[in-house]
């Protein structure tokens, strides 16, 4: 049997400037998907309307094409998964959240920010997230009565989260880390697929971008091994076939922090305007990844 043709992606979030960490992903991506003589795919993940900006992909096209890469789908391109603004793919979600709610795996959460901050003996995950405590699940005293559940996403003030199994292992091979194992409910509670603004969440989106743009295989940064998982579960319960994984190392500031879009020091425009070569900007990618060890 022919193995399919391999399928990637370039997926940034234009809230800001693309930093060396996206550097070292990106070029990942771009180098796995032309070694394998498959089709890479552009998408911008603007979500979030309100911190979005057109501006932020446009630089990000110009610092990607800088850096050596190109692609053969995309916005400014287009190809036969369009379109490639998950702006403009709202229904997609919708369906897919259409699907949850009918087999009852997602149900409606009226806790706020500041109700989860005080569950104070709640555990938390790896990144720092406080795990779920149940509060309005279906069976729980808090919890909505289906028959009350809204038929709209985005309405009644209320979010979406996936009911996870508790307990349930999930397993995963990745290309650059090797065997994963997460367990719902232990590390990962419930997690919002919709948020309370009317907005998919990332985990349901990248999901049903990925799965309808026939993405064989996900090359993405280490801070979204658990997204993973998560992802898996949906996968899961949308009857999908998942992609192959693979997470790049993390760039880390001289402190050793995460480096986030909001330090414009390290990131790419800046760099190119101080008179650094695309070379040099990811040969600094790669030796900073190391102050991770």
């Amino acid at each position: 049997m022919t193995e399919p043709a391999y399928r990637g992606r370039l997926a940034p979030t234009p809230t800001g400037r693309l930093h060396l960490g996206h550097a070292l992903t990106f070029r990942a991506a771009h180098e796995r998907c032309r070694q394998a003589g498959g089709t890479l795919v552009m998408r911008n993940e603007d979500l979030d309307l309100a911190r979005c900006r057109p501006e932020y992909f446009d630089a990000a096209l110009a610092d990607l094409r800088w850096l050596g890469m190109d692609w053969d789908e995309g916005p400014e391109m287009g190809g036969p998964h369009a379109p490639y603004r998950q702006s403009e793919r709202t229904g997609c979600y919708r369906a897919a959240w259409e699907r949850l709610r009918g087999s009852g795996l997602i149900y409606p959460c009226r806790c706020s920010r500041k109700d989860l901050q005080r569950a104070a003996q709640a555990p938390h995950e790896d990144g720092g997230e406080a795990l779920y405590p149940g509060t309005c699940r279906p069976d729980a005293p808090g919890g909505l009565d289906p028959r009350d559940w809204p038929d709209e996403p985005g309405i009644d003030e209320v979010c979406w989260r996936f009911l996870v199994p508790d307990g349930k292992g999930v397993e995963f091979e990745d290309g650059g880390f090797g065997r994963q194992r997460f367990a719902a409910g232990r590390d990962f509670g419930d997690f919002v697929v919709w948020r309370r603004d009317g907005v998919s969440a990332y985990e349901l989106a990248v999901v049903v971008d990925d799965a309808a743009m026939g993405i064989s295989e996900v090359v993405r940064g280490a801070d979204l091994l658990l997204s993973t998982a998560r992802q898996i579960l949906i996968y899961e319960a949308l009857g999908l076939s998942r992609p192959l994984f693979f997470h790049t190392p993390l760039v880390r500031d001289g402190e050793g922090r995460r480096l986030a879009k909001r330090d414009r020091a390290a990131s790419i425009g800046s760099l190119k305007e101080e008179g650094y070569s695309a070379g040099q900007v990811l040969a600094m990618a790669r030796e900073r990844t190391m102050l991770e060890a």
